[in-house]
């Protein structure tokens, strides 16, 4: 199922977009703005947003939640030809879940620099013992999706 890859960036940026909007609903409702949409064939398969604080699911990841459904969707636990967007760099929790389901490419907007797992922290996904190689490329909409997080910890900050 894996097709040649041809990357559009005007294509990167629309589903990067919906990823931000799946954040900012995330947000609304008080878990921190990360959102995933997972693409096949132009097609969103999958949707999530982080919500580990109010499912007490401590693995309700953004990815988590998007490859749930996609895999739900397609009736399939691997999805290979698969591009995840997401508006945050991924923890290794997800890194990994990534390379199980065969996704083929991964595309963040703002880099985790405490702890991500594809550039900042680590190069998971180079690692020589994964079975499945995974493109990533970061930076998509990088600063819009750093300004989604920042503006959420300094109302929270405000708070407090």
């Amino acid at each position: 199922m894996n097709r040649p890859l041809i990357i559009d960036r005007s294509q990167d940026e629309f589903f990067m977009r919906e990823a931000l909007r799946l954040a900012r609903q995330g947000a609304e409702c008080g878990e921190v703005p990360v959102g995933a949409v997972l693409v096949r064939s132009g097609e969103i398969i999958g949707r999530g947003f982080n919500c580990p604080i109010s499912t007490h699911d401590p693995s309700a990841h953004a990815e988590m939640m998007a490859i749930r459904a996609a895999a739900e969707a397609v009736a399939n636990y691997r999805l290979p030809g698969a591009t995840l967007y997401v508006t945050l760099e991924p923890c290794s929790m997800c890194a990994g879940l990534i390379v199980h389901t065969r996704i083929q490419r991964l595309v963040f907007g703002a880099a985790e620099p405490r702890a991500g797992a594809a550039v900042s922290q680590g190069r998971f996904f180079s690692q020589d013992f994964l079975n499945h190689r995974v493109l990533v490329e970061g930076g998509i909409l990088a600063e819009e999706c750093g300004a989604v997080l920042g503006e959420f910890f300094r109302q929270r900050r405000q708070k407090s």
